[in-house]
């Protein structure tokens, strides 16, 4: 995601008009899952034009082997240009830039002889940083500043708010209440969608490792083989009465699955935080929309997206969302303290338990590495999504049912402890394939 709104922002820096040739050039982490993550993929689409958020996933293939066979790209969909992306797309596997392990550069070529060349950063979760602009902050002065959970905790205690009240009158710096509630339940539906897309797809995912997907299979023996008019109707016959212990726990990894197996199939997922972990989130959002006796229809699902994004910004100031960075503690570490929040706050939590469900959910994630097999976000990866939800509900089960005041350990304490675990950690555990499982595993990637 960061890469393709890079090569979108590049776009607009440069004199559009005059280019003759572009070229692109991948470092560190970036370069080296760079295949594997589809890297290369999302830069063709941005400069190509297409937008993540709206491209129809059946176009994404066509569009991409379109410029392989033709080695032409439209530049913003206005300007063909010759691209051949053997030549012009540039993996530099030894060498990182120094701000951080996910950075790639844009350069243009233009007909007089001059040209532009464009520094950017891939964060995590689709923030883009360029180079320059690293210590630059937000113009905007919030009614409640937050920068720990400690700030957070402050003006609950002091406002007699919840968190998602405090984060809703945040996001009203920049939109309409209509548009706030608006764009979170689009989200959800997007969510949905794709949990119901993986389940009802069958196949191997693409890249070379031939792994089966699990999803579909999971759900139809759960559910059955009939069909279903849409989304809704699906999750409905999910939702009646019945259901074992054992038959929820299928149906938690039947959604975490489903949106990984999509997501390593290039198809469309919520970043949240991170595409490798985007199918804790909506795992936990489903568990409760059909599991839990106190569902408050859509009024939950804001509420439960705007706690969980608040939780995953402390994360993204106080240490890091990038696997890259941090290993999977940044991403399945942190997507599940995000789902833990928010499933408590739905619960009838206090901010305080919110705040230890996070906390809980994070601190038996801590030291987690991220290490897939080929570069490709699939083994371990989609598993452990699985996990970061099961993880989730159950730090939120024993927040729900202990004393905040008796904690020993709080939100920001485990926020400076994976930032630090993240700093000791070895440079090969962090998303570059060359340790782990990754090393250790003999595989074919013949069609990477």
């Amino acid at each position: 995601m960061g890469p393709w709104r890079a090569a979108q922002r590049f776009l607009n820096e440069i004199k559009l008009d005059q280019v003759e040739s572009v070229q692109v050039e991948l470092y560190g982490s970036l370069a080296k899952t760079g295949r594997g993550h589809g890297t290369d993929i999302a830069v063709q689409l941005g400069l190509n034009g297409d937008d993540p958020v709206s491209i129809p996933v059946d176009e994404v293939t066509p569009t991409i082997e379109k410029i392989q066979k033709t080695c032409k790209i439209r530049l913003a969909g206005k300007k063909e240009i010759d691209f051949n992306p053997e030549h012009h797309i540039v993996f530099h596997m030894d060498y990182a830039l120094p701000y951080h392990a996910n950075g790639l550069t844009f350069r243009a070529f233009y007909h007089d002889g001059t040209g532009a060349s464009h520094t950017y950063y891939s964060i995590g979760g689709g923030f883009v940083v360029k180079e320059g602009d690293e210590h630059l902050s937000s113009e905007i002065n919030l009614p409640y500043p937050i920068e720990k959970a400690e700030d957070l905790s402050a003006f609950c205690s002091k406002l007699n708010k919840t968190i998602p009240e405090i984060v809703f009158a945040n996001e009203l710096m920049w939109r309409s209440p209509e548009a706030i509630r608006m764009g979170l339940l689009n989200i959800w539906e997007v969510m949905k969608l794709c949990i119901y897309k993986g389940c009802h797809t069958t196949g191997t995912l693409p890249g070379g490792l031939e792994v089966t997907r699990r999803a579909h299979p999971m759900s139809s023996k759960l559910l059955g083989t009939r069909t279903y008019r849409n989304v809704d109707d699906w999750m409905m016959q999910i939702s009646r009465g019945g259901h074992t212990f054992q038959q929820i726990l299928k149906w938690v990894s039947c959604f975490a699955l489903a949106v990984n197996e999509e997501n390593a199939a290039f198809s469309r997922v919520v970043t949240a935080p991170t595409n490798g972990a985007a199918g804790v989130i909506p795992a936990v959002l489903m568990y409760h929309v059909c599991f839990s006796e106190n569902f408050n229809g859509d009024d939950d699902i804001v509420r439960f997206l705007l706690t969980a994004g608040e939780l995953g910004s402390l994360f993204k100031k106080g240490a890091t969302i990038s696997a890259a960075m941090g290993g999977c503690q940044a991403e399945i570490g942190v997507s599940s303290a995000m789902a833990a929040a928010a499933l408590t706050e739905c619960l009838g939590g206090t901010p305080e338990q919110v705040q230890m469900a996070a906390e809980i959910a994070m601190e038996h994630h801590l030291g987690m590495t991220c290490d897939p097999i080929g570069g490709l976000v699939q083994i371990p990866c989609i598993e452990r999504n699985t996990m970061g939800a099961i993880k989730a509900i159950t730090a939120s089960q024993i927040a729900l049912e202990s004393d905040p005041s008796k904690a020993k350990v709080s939100l920001d304490t485990v926020i400076r402890t994976m930032k630090e675990t993240a700093a000791d950690m070895n440079t090969k555990y962090k998303e570059t394939a060359d340790g782990g499982l990754a090393l250790h595993i003999s595989v074919n990637l013949a069609e990477c």
